[in-house]
C-alpha cells in the first residue's frame, strides 16, 4: 500500500500561442479548471496503476469537489482533512507546443499538523512505501515517523529545495528527479548521484527517456522514452513517478516498474490536462508504442 502525503491544487488551464514574457499581457485561447497537485495526481497515478493509495492531505471549505473526484478516481481519503482557509491551486499556462509555466498557490496544503500525519500513519504496515513531495509541510516529521514504523519513503524531489531534500534524505529509500533537480542536487551535495546514502535514484530525461542509478547494487542503466506527439507535458513526471511506485509496490523489480512508469508518462503527455485525464492501467498496457 502506498500512503502519500501530499498536495491537492485545483488546477486552473490558459492555453495560449506562446508563454509570457515579463511585462507582457496575452489572451488566453481556452481555459478549464480540474483536479491537481503533485501530490493528488501520483495518488490518481498510483490508483489507476492498480495499487491501493491512502491520501494524506487537506482541502479548504471550497475544496469538497476535489474530494469526490479523488474517491471517484479509486483513492482513499479518510485521511484528508477539511479546514478553514482556502484549498491550494494552480495557474497553468500551455503553449501550442505542450509546454507550460506554472504559479502556485499552496493554501491548505502548507497547513498540516502532525498529529494529521500521526494519525494516518499510525494504520500503515511495515513494508508499506510512504510517498512524498515538496509541496506540503510536514516532511521532515513524516519521514521520521515513517521510518520508524518501517516504511520504505519515496520521494519526488519537486519543487527542488536543497535543504528540505537535505533533511530527509538519510530516510529516502526512493528518490526521483527531473534532469534539472538532478544538477541542482549534485551541486548542494558537492557529489554525485552514485555517492549519496539513496538505495536507488530515478532521473527522468524527458524525450531522453529516464537513468535508474542503483547504489544498492551497483549499477547505472538508461532506459530511451516511447516516442509520442507531445500536446501537454503538465503531469507527466507526476504520472510516471506515481506508476513507478505503484509498480514496486505490487512487486515488480524496478526495471519493470520503470518501463511501466515509462508507457504511462509518455501516453500522459498525449493528452490535455493533469489528475483528470491520467491513464488508467489498461489504456497504458493497451497503446501501441510505435518503437
Amino acid at each position: 500500500m502506498i500512503w502519500n502525503l501530499g498536495s491537492i491544487n485545483a488546477d486552473n488551464f490558459y492555453l495560449l500561442p506562446h508563454l509570457p514574457g515579463p511585462g507582457e499581457t496575452i489572451s488566453a485561447r481556452k481555459f478549464r479548471q480540474g483536479l491537481g497537485g503533485k501530490g493528488a495526481n501520483m495518488s490518481v497515478a498510483a490508483a489507476r496503476a492498480g495499487t491501493r493509495v491512502m491520501h494524506i492531505g487537506a482541502l479548504g471549505a471550497d475544496g469538497g469537489w476535489a474530494l469526490e473526484r479523488l474517491l471517484e478516481y479509486g483513492v482513499e481519503t479518510a485521511h484528508i482533512t477539511l479546514m478553514e482557509g482556502a484549498t491550494g491551486h494552480a495557474n497553468i499556462a500551455v503553449d501550442f507546443e505542450g509546454e507550460n509555466n506554472i504559479v502556485i498557490f499552496p493554501g491548505t496544503n502548507h497547513e498540516f499538523t502532525e498529529e494529521m500525519i500521526g494519525a494516518a500513519l499510525s494504520e500503515a504496515s511495515s513494508g508499506d512505501w510512504l510517498l512524498m513531495q515538496n509541496e506540503t509541510n510536514g516532511q521532515n516529521f513524516a519521514a521520521r515517523t515513517g521510518k520508524t514504523l518501517g516504511l520504505r519513503l519515496a520521494y519526488a524531489a519537486a519543487p527542488f529545495d536543497p535543504e528540505a531534500i537535505l533533511a530527509i534524505i538519510d530516510h529516502i529509500d526512493l528518490l526521483v528527479l527531473n534532469e534539472v533537480e538532478a544538477a541542482q542536487l549534485r551541486k548542494a551535495t558537492g557529489a554525485e548521484l552514485r555517492q549519496l546514502p539513496v538505495d536507488d535514484i530515478v532521473v527522468t530525461l524527458g524525450a531522453g527517456g529516464c537513468e535508474w542509478v542503483s547504489n544498492k547494487v551497483h549499477r547505472i542503466e538508461t532506459y530511451p522514452a516511447y516516442p509520442v506527439e507531445a500536446v501537454d507535458t503538465t503531469g507527466a513526471g507526476d504520472t510516471f513517478t506515481g506508476y513507478l511506485v505503484a509498480g514496486l509496490d505490487r512487486g515488480m523489480t524496478m526495471p519493470q516498474a520503470i518501463d511501466l512508469a515509462m508507457r504511462a508518462g509518455a501516453l500522459m503527455v498525449t493528452r490535455h490536462g493533469t489528475a483528470d485525464v491520467i491513464p488508467d492501467l489498461k489504456d497504458v498496457r493497451d497503446h501501441d508504442f510505435d518503437v
